[in-house]
């Protein structure tokens, strides 16, 4: 019977048949023959929690007889609960059945120290709100609460803190496997590095579908994408109970829009982190991780930048979109209106349609503003010989390929690696990301299309230009969040970052009704600044038309 499953397993001293003697639906046996688990089986006309009675009454007559108790679970064919793991927690659904090894570490599981005296490695967290966020979690964890959510701003060290968290947690004894998602591969790659550098002594491995590899490592990171196939596949190579401990890095709605099936398969303990503001994460996110918004650990930007954490930024409005609406001639002043006369020549002046805008907008010629824009007003370094380290966020590839070909055309002086593309079209992209990242390389503008919005640490960043709209307010203030990390040395020893620049082209602070806290231009339009912003405009909205 070791290692085996027993069907209809004969029990004496049952309390819930008269006789005191009954057969257990199924006893799952270790490789030594004793019963780590005991499964009572329902028809499926009824619900599985009326077998829970009979399932304890089951596990009271094994505990007597191997001297351990079993997990215990009840099912109807449709629904299972795991109603008893030995450690307190209440009946919970779960996918499926714990694997051998799992039901294992379930048992050892209750043997774990307590959480109320906890120790934090300062050598990966020192800080002390990353220890109030690890005091918040284990708090919850004891009061046998199995998911939470913590908010903390881009530059605090999330990953630092989910770390120093599983170093807590595997030294209690509380947690032995862990799995670690984001939703891209730099940033899982990223997350890797930290965690061998950080936990030298645990195995990670970075789960790749294009390579083998250890998936028997304690420490397995992974992108959403590529776990679901693994769990989508038939072998089902990941247990239910794989892991003891799922982090979730930038945990929101777009997150769990797509990807719910993970956190409904896997039976972990699940935290969640995230730079969303309290106030803009959605119900449904506090929901899954079983947390209310009062409740919720956050230590956000205001907090970070007043306590010195992370850095502060100047936000420049640099024009005014008009495309969508065109010009409308009763809006202009007096001179705003000779100038547009003066367009129309003889003809009889009128308003200007956004469609009309098209043909009057050349995008190279925006481009180049901008660049000198950055180039002239952004912070320099290397007492002004070099223009600091500068993320360019463009629309699409095409965009950023002109950006990046401009660049070259109006500065060939500084070589073709000062000013580099980062997309998903450049292959070995996480080179050139590395290389933006080396505050010694040549490369000290990146101009990218999504893959620098999120996760990248580079506290050298003085100027972000967004030279694009933003739909959605997390990712912009994920956007903000590369330039919030200090920088001690940046202008020279002891000569640190004291804020970091922001050439808002696209109306986002306006969007989204964020203080941009910096200098704002001129109320005063001319026509032919008009004109400009709405050639800005076209040129994230229709490059592909260049």
């Amino acid at each position: 019977m070791a290692g085996k499953a027993c069907v209809e397993l004969p029990l004496e001293g049952l309390r819930t048949t008269p006789s005191g003697r009954g057969f257990a639906d199924y006893v799952l046996m270790d490789h030594d023959g004793r019963a780590l688990a005991v499964i009572e089986a329902k028809r499926t006309s009824l619900t599985a929690s009326e077998g829970e009675e009979q399932v304890a009454d089951y596990a009271d007559a094994l505990e007597r007889k191997y001297g351990i108790r079993p997990v215990t679970y009840c099912t109807n064919g449709f629904t299972t609960l795991l109603t008893d793991d030995g450690l307190g927690y209440p009946p919970r659904q779960v996918y499926g059945f714990h694997s051998i090894d799992d039901l294992q570490r379930l048992l050892l599981r209750r043997q774990r120290q307590p959480l109320d005296h906890l120790q934090v490695n300062a050598h990966i967290t020192d800080r002390s709100y990353q220890y109030r966020a690890i005091h918040h979690v284990c708090e919850r964890f004891t009061k046998l609460r199995r998911r939470t959510l913590l908010v903390m701003a881009t530059g605090t060290g999330k990953t630092r803190v989910a770390i120093s968290l599983t170093d807590v947690l595997q030294r209690l004894g509380w947690v032995k496997t862990i799995l670690f998602l984001a939703d891209r591969t730099s940033l899982v790659r990223q997350a890797a590095r930290s965690f061998e550098k950080l936990l030298p002594h645990t195995p990670a491995a970075v789960l790749n579908e294009d390579h083998q590899p250890d998936k028997n490592a304690r420490i397995l990171l992974s992108t959403y994408q590529t776990m679901i196939n693994y769990i989508d596949n038939e072998t089902k190579e990941f247990s239910i109970g794989r892991f003891d401990l799922i982090i979730v890095d930038e945990a929101h709605r777009s997150v769990f829009g797509k990807y719910t099936a993970l956190f409904d398969y896997f039976d972990g303990f699940l935290v969640g982190l995230t730079a969303t503001p309290r106030d803009e994460v959605e119900r449904n996110t506090f929901e899954l991780f079983e947390s209310e918004a009062e409740s919720t650990f956050a230590y956000e930007l205001k907090e970070a930048v007043a306590n010195g954490y992370l850095c502060p930024h100047k936000a420049f409005r640099c024009g005014t979109l008009q495309l969508e609406r065109g010009i409308r001639y009763q809006d202009l002043t007096e001179e705003q209106r000779n100038e547009l006369e003066g367009v129309w020549g003889e003809g009889e002046p009128r308003d200007i349609e956004s469609h009309e805008l098209l043909s009057y907008i050349f995008n190279r010629d925006t481009v180049d503003k901008v660049i000198c824009h950055l180039m002239e007003r952004g912070q320099r370094v290397d007492e002004g010989e070099r223009i600091g380290k500068s993320i360019i966020f463009a629309t699409n590839h095409e965009h950023a390929q002109l950006i990046v070909d401009r660049f070259h055309y109006l500065y060939p002086e500084y070589g073709g690696e000062y000013c580099m593309l980062i997309d998903n079209t450049v292959n070995h992209a996480q080179t050139r990301i590395d290389r933006f990242a080396d505050p010694g390389s040549k490369c000290q503008i990146a101009v990218s299309v999504d893959m620098l919005d999120t996760g990248i640490d580079v506290p050298e960043v003085l100027n972000l230009v967004f030279f694009k709209q933003v739909h959605s307010k997390i990712k912009f203030m994920q956007m903000i969040g590369r330039g919030t990390r200090l920088a001690p040395n940046v202008f020279g020893e002891g000569a640190g970052k004291e804020y970091f620049n922001i050439f808002d082209w696209g109306n986002n602070f306006d969007f989204f009704g964020v203080n941009p806290n910096g200098v704002e231009t001129s109320p005063k339009v001319t026509l032919s600044t008009a004109l400009f912003a709405a050639r800005t405009e076209l040129a994230y909205l229709l490059q592909s038309g260049d």
